[in-house]
């Protein structure tokens, strides 16, 4: 819990004046002061502590040391700060500027595009600005215009008086006109377009830049329609969510509001005086001044005369996430709504014998095709899932070994976010499975769970008290490489007698070609046209129904070193549920069902102590992205 005061970045634009000076209190030299950036962790200027024990800290090294929890959980589906906040001083003309869209600035800009308010705080009579187009021009009428410098002629000019709200989204042509001061609240991006600027020159002594086609490519062309009211907000949308608070010092002079774990607070104060209070923290505010309270700060109270803005972050309308499960042989990408409903995916061979730097960037083409391809933007999306086998460091996004796909040390959440820019989260494969079928699948219903997933190698994911348990070292749960025959068969991993070397579809794959090899006469020889290299499970599942004495010694076998793994388990962990998952679960009861007899011997206490459900994961191979999409939420 925290309250803090914040000093601000200034920026000294050759339009700007020196009003937030001289009646906002800020401590600044220079001649010209066109906008202070109070709440920012921008590269082009972040805000610093005013208060505290880290006096004198920046904004984003703060955050960075206390951990992106105090900005709460509406905030994790951005990649960085979600805002930013400044006060605009403008002494004379802005330019004429748009903003770009997200999906083109992350095309070609590389961060993301701007929406944002302006919230008129002062002006002098006859004050105006503007705001879109007076009416639908073409293309090309707009390009002819900019070039004969009768721009203005076409746009809408809007008189505005202290108390005036507009929200620009991006794509909306405006400009703040001269002798207004503005509150701004937008999206953490400082990508502009300027198609007008009054044939003024810089401190070089040059024009300034225009960027005619960029703008050309962006701009919506048609008059603003009235949006829908915000109500009970000033302003809401995807990016933040603004409050106005106000005090007259009089009737009402006392306030108080909560900061919950949802999001983080900024409170902009634009009049009045008085002290703000969160916890045994109290603090004198003025005319200017800016407050960042940590999510989860409880109640706060301001005292005094007060005219403020208070910015929070909202949840995200219909959020999407993307849920991403690499395997040895096959890479599948899902798109998941906030029911846990998997509404498209695709899917591409892994080759994980090409350099990882392939692999990752044809997961992040692939997640592009399949975004087009179903009409979504990439800012609808909330966060990209990856699951991959093997030892993963969670925390900072490193696959550090897999077998599997032949990976060591690779920086998998880093790489990828060149690709995508918004949150990734990464962990094992099989937990990302067991949080799928947790999620909306045969776990929906239990927190104590341990999942197997039998496939290629075996996998494990364990659940307590309804979250992953990871331990407290790095690399999470391998209950595939547990042994369980000493000096057993040779395992992947490098050991002998682990669970998979037994229990894997590979390893019944090999049992079953040994078996061909002695004893050539049987069911299975015909089935794989007596070439034990085209063996499948399901060749041998189908042999044991059809009577066939080999392939039912071997399932014999392979149940009872199952069951020996799956009693192991359930002694260890005691969970209410285990569930079965991979390419073998398909078998379902022909599976389970005599393991269940054997585990009511193997189980520690036998018929005195409780034996949990045995279930087949009900997801089937969509398990590990749903899952895997649940990541950012961990």
């Amino acid at each position: 819990m925290a309250l803090l005061k914040l000093n601000p970045s200034f920026k000294d634009y050759l339009w700007g004046g020196h009003r937030l000076v001289e009646e906002y209190h800020k401590k600044y030299e220079g001649e010209i002061l066109a906008e202070s950036w109070e709440l920012s962790c921008h590269p082009d200027g972040s805000s610093v502590l005013a208060s505290g024990e880290e006096t004198g800290m920046s904004l984003p090294d703060y955050i960075e040391k206390r951990g992106k929890e105090i900005l709460g959980e509406n905030c994790k589906r951005f990649l960085n700060f979600p805002v930013l906040i400044k006060l605009i001083d403008a002494k004379d003309n802005l330019s004429i500027q748009v903003h770009p869209n997200n999906a083109y600035a992350l095309k070609n800009e590389g961060q993301y595009g701007k929406t944002e308010m302006w919230y008129i705080m002062d002006c002098k009579p006859g004050a105006y600005l503007y705001y879109g187009f007076k009416e639908e021009i073409t293309k090309e009428e707009f390009a002819k215009r900019i070039k004969e410098d009768t721009l203005l002629e076409v746009l809408n000019k809007v008189y505005v008086q202290k108390g005036d709200i507009l929200f620009i989204e991006a794509g909306t042509i405006h400009a703040i006109g001269k002798d207004i001061v503005i509150a701004e609240i937008q999206q953490n991006s400082n990508v502009t377009y300027r198609v007008y600027d009054y044939g003024r020159v810089g401190k070089d002594g040059k024009k300034r830049d225009l960027h005619i086609e960029k703008a050309l490519a962006v701009t919506e062309r048609v008059p603003i329609l009235k949006s829908k009211s915000s109500y009970p907000h000033v302003a809401e949308c995807d990016y933040f969510r603004v409050d106005r608070l106000y005090l007259d010092g009089t009737i009402t002079n006392q306030l108080s509001g909560v900061i919950g774990k949802e999001s983080f607070a900024h409170i902009l104060i634009m009049e009045g005086e008085g002290t703000i209070q969160c916890g045994d923290t109290i603090l004198s505010y003025q005319k200017g001044d800016s407050f960042f309270l940590e999510a989860g700060s409880g109640t706060y109270e301001v005292k005094g005369s007060c005219e403020a803005l208070v910015t929070t972050i909202g949840e995200k309308a219909n959020p999407i996430r993307i849920g991403v499960d690499i395997g040895g042989t096959m890479t599948k990408i899902g798109l998941i709504n906030a029911e846990q409903q998997l509404f498209a995916k695709t899917s591409f061979q892994t080759n994980a014998k090409q350099p990882w730097k392939e692999v990752v960037k044809e997961i992040g083409k692939q997640i592009q095709n399949l975004l087009q391809q179903e009409n979504i933007a990439l800012d609808q999306c909330i966060g990209v899932g990856v699951g991959v086998p093997g030892t993963v460091d969670k925390k900072n996004g490193i696959v550090l070994y897999s077998n599997n796909i032949l990976w060591e040390n690779v920086p998998l959440q880093k790489e990828l976010e060149q690709y995508l820019p918004i949150p990734i989260a990464i962990a094992n494969d099989a937990d990302c499975a067991l949080l799928g079928e947790m999620a909306g699948g045969s776990g929906k219903q239990y927190e104590d769970v341990v999942m197997l997933t039998l496939g290629t190698g075996v996998g494990g994911g364990i659940a307590i008290d309804g979250k992953l348990y990871d331990g407290r070292l790095m690399g999470g749960s391998e209950l595939g490489h547990c042994v369980i025959v000493e000096d057993g068969e040779p395992c992947s991993c490098g050991r002998k007698g682990c669970l998979e070397a037994y229990v894997s579809a590979t390893a019944l794959i090999r049992d079953g070609k040994r078996s061909m090899e002695q004893e050539k006469e049987s069911v299975l020889w015909e089935k794989c046209k007596y070439d034990c290299n085209n063996l499948t499970p399901e060749m041998i599942f189908e042999g044991e129904q059809e009577g066939d004495r080999i392939s039912k010694e071997l399932l014999e076998r392979y149940r009872k070193k199952l069951a020996t793994g799956i009693a192991n388990l359930v002694n260890l962990f005691r969970p209410q549920l285990i569930v079965i998952g991979g390419g073998i679960s398909i078998q379902g009861e022909n599976l389970l069902a005599p393991i269940r007899e054997m585990l009511e011997t193997m189980c520690f206490g036998k018929a005195h102590g409780e034996l949990p459900e045995l279930k087949i994961a009900s997801l089937g191979n969509d398990a590990g992205m749903i899952g895997a999409s649940n990541l950012i939420f961990c």
